[in-house]
């Protein structure tokens, strides 16, 4: 658990479901157009087996970051519309990598669209865009 003024990023619980849930379908840009790609199976995999993390800020969860130890992936980072710009995503982006890299990896992965402020925010953090995937969406890498 990590702390930055009034944020806490700690391990996500099954109480906080609901507003991860919520969080992930409030977004406008990324959005899940098809919500039975995410199965409640992937969701307690990553809270159960992986790096399924949450940012709170004044007793509200703001966002959230899954990563899979296994892989390297980030499979997930979203953060409130209304809690955007306050370096949340940052936060829980940091913890999730060095995750992986307690983990052993050397490297990490992920896929965002083409054009989003998604994109621009890995841009700027050192993420290397890699080319397009079979599904046209962009993939990064990111040393560890």
């Amino acid at each position: 658990m990590t702390t930055d003024e009034a944020r806490i990023i700690r391990k996500a619980e099954v109480a906080d479901l609901p507003r991860i849930h919520a969080i992930r379908m409030a977004v406008r840009e990324n959005i899940l157009s098809d919500p039975s790609k995410v199965t409640a199976a992937d969701v307690a995999w990553y809270r159960e087996q992986a790096i399924f993390l949450v940012a709170e800020s004044a007793g509200e969860i703001a966002g959230f970051a899954c990563a899979n130890h296994q892989t390297g992936l980030i499979w997930a980072l979203f953060i409130d519309p209304a809690e955007e710009g306050r370096g949340h995503g940052r936060a829980l982006l940091d913890a999730a990598l060095a995750g992986l890299k307690a983990a052993g990896h050397a490297q990490a992965w992920l896929e965002t669209g083409a054009g989003t402020r998604a994109e621009r925010f890995y841009v700027r953090h050192g993420w290397r865009d890699m080319g397009r995937g079979l599904d046209g969406q962009i993939v990064f890498t990111r040393l560890l």
